[in-house]
């Protein structure tokens, strides 16, 4: 490793020169800052300014000489100077060479401006031995180091059970979704652990280089919060469940909802079902009848023109089939086998292997997925992605898909315009009677009491209708700018697309013309674009 640059001075009875002397090998040179705030405190001014810079940041391999002031017998000695970090863990040492006749330092020297700059702890002997045994002028040595604080661990918490609500089901190996073997619904069994609190693991302080007492950072401490059904361990770090049920994660909260079993169809024998947890249908839902759970609905069978609603997940694993009149909602997301000729919403996404004639809404994604994976006729609105192998038929089926807006914004968007239709439709029939009576009034022509007081009851509620039409139309305002908000829909077609489908991307909508494979489409500068996939 080179040597650095550094500078010393010569004191004379004719004055006092300072020698710049160059770099070795590589070394740093000299900063012309670090040299004049030296003389300066020396009391040496007398240079000149420029003959002084050129010494030090011209290129040379010999000792020059500047002037620098009058001699005065007042030789330097050996100088330290002290630089303490910041956060006081670090002390950088830098040594200034003595003038001729000018004492060196020693390590009492060295310990003793440490001691006087308050420095006590982490002091290393051995750089100090180090320094003093090969001296290297104008160059940074770390002389003391603290100790720094050990942070210690955040408690965190183990959970036994899926808390992904996002997680897909599994696939097989040619693309389908094996509904035996769903992985988004968390069974558990009494006496299951459901989680597991591990404590935090504390810290040690740390020690700066003044002997400052240093806190690491604090760790952050958990509790186990749950509902009901659900034991909490003596040590209170574990916690187990009751009943055989469906567990869940909501807010950091764990519930455990247990589970009604039908244990064949939902019929005449059973009635409608209205439970506060899960519920596991064996069989089919037969049509006419519904099922209302608080919790999930698993439904092996298929459920025909009949209705369910759960407030979580809903599997149908043979498939939905609605006759047109059946309903399927969830707070949560859906996944089942097919869905023909029925309404499903979900606030989550929705998976499945076709759709045929259904009105089929998502708050995130719809994935038509599998051997076949098609979509032909009827309506599918997704917030985020409609994903599908086949959208549309050969036949030119009238099929829409929606993406760009949550699906409820999309409803209630469709909903004002209507509303806005109708309350314009009141106004423009409530005008007329108001302008004719006005007329009259500026006729002094006689009205009846009996008419003055119909009058004014239609211009009461020509005010509340225009009041009314102006709520809906700044409602309807701020909906519109949230649909042009969705810039990262689109709408993926793996297979093909045919002609008779109409594709919409928040309020943009474009008829596919001829047929086209393997295309993405996508909101670009105010239209929508085809892209290869």
């Amino acid at each position: 490793m080179g040597k650095n640059a550094y500078f010393k001075l010569d004191i004379r009875d004719a004055g006092v020169m300072i020698q710049i002397i160059p770099p070795e090998d590589g070394g740093k040179k000299l900063d012309i800052k670090e040299v004049t705030e030296y003389l300066e405190a020396k009391g040496y001014d007398k240079y000149n300014l420029k003959e002084l810079n050129d010494a030090v940041t011209l290129p040379t391999q010999e000792i020059r000489q500047v002037y620098v002031g009058e001699g005065h017998n007042i030789y330097q000695n050996e100088q330290m100077g002290v630089t303490i970090s910041s956060d006081r863990m670090l002390v950088f040492c830098r040594f200034y060479p003595p003038s001729n006749q000018g004492k060196l330092m020693t390590e009492e020297d060295i310990l003793s401006d440490l001691a006087q700059c308050n420095v006590s702890q982490g002091i290393n002997k051995e750089a100090i031995q180090k320094y003093l045994a090969d001296r290297q002028y104008c160059t940074e040595y770390i002389f003391a180091k603290g100790v720094p604080p050990v942070n210690g661990e955040d408690a965190w918490i183990e959970y036994f059970f899926n808390t992904n609500h996002n997680l897909r089901p599994k696939r097989n190996e040619d693309g389908s979704v094996d509904y035996r073997e769903l992985n988004t619904i968390s069974r558990v069994e009494a006496g299951q652990m459901l989680a597991k609190l591990h404590p935090i693991v504390p810290g040690k302080p740390g020690i700066d280089v003044c002997g400052g007492r240093v806190q690491g950072r604090q760790e952050k401490n958990m509790k186990l919060d749950f509902a009901n059904n659900i034991t909490l361990s003596e040590d209170k770090t574990e916690i187990y469940s009751n009943v055989t049920g469906h567990a869940s994660l909501v807010n950091g909260k764990v519930f455990v909802a247990d589970v009604y079993d039908v244990p064949a169809d939902v019929d005449n024998a059973t009635g409608n079902i209205v439970y506060d947890g899960n519920v596991t249908v064996k069989g089919n839902v037969k049509s006419g009848f519904s099922v209302t759970a608080k919790g999930d609905i698993i439904v092996e069978g298929v459920v025909e023109a009949a209705f369910l609603s759960a407030g979580g997940q809903i599997i149908v694993k043979r498939g939905i089939n609605g006759m047109s009149k059946g309903r399927v909602e969830a707070k949560d997301n859906i996944i089942c086998k097919f869905i023909e000729n029925a309404i499903v919403i979900s606030g989550g996404y929705i998976e499945t292997g076709c759709i045929l004639h259904s009105k089929v809404s998502a708050e995130a994604d719809i994935r038509i997925r599998g051997k076949k994976g098609f979509v032909s006729g009827g309506l599918i609105r997704a917030g985020n992605v409609v994903e599908a192998q086949t959208i549309g038929s050969a036949m030119g089926t009238i099929t829409q898909v929606e993406v760009g807006s949550p699906p409820a914004i999309k409803v209630r968007y469709d909903e004002l315009s209507q509303l806005i239709t109708t309350t314009k439709q009141n106004l423009e029939k409530m005008r007329p009677i108001l302008v004719n009576f006005n007329e009259k009034l500026q006729k002094k022509e006689n009205v009846t009491p009996d008419r003055v007081q119909q009058v004014q009851t239609i211009a009461k509620n020509f005010k509340a209708e225009q009041k009314k039409l102006a709520e809906q139309q700044e409602e309807m305002k701020k909906l519109h700018e949230k649909i042009q908000m969705s810039n990262s829909a689109k709408v993926k077609i793996t297979g093909t697309v045919y002609p008779g489908v109409t594709i919409t991307i928040s309020d943009m909508s474009k008829t596919i013309k001829s047929e086209h494979s393997c295309t993405k489409y996508v909101r670009e500068r105010g239209e929508i674009v085809a892209r290869p996939m």
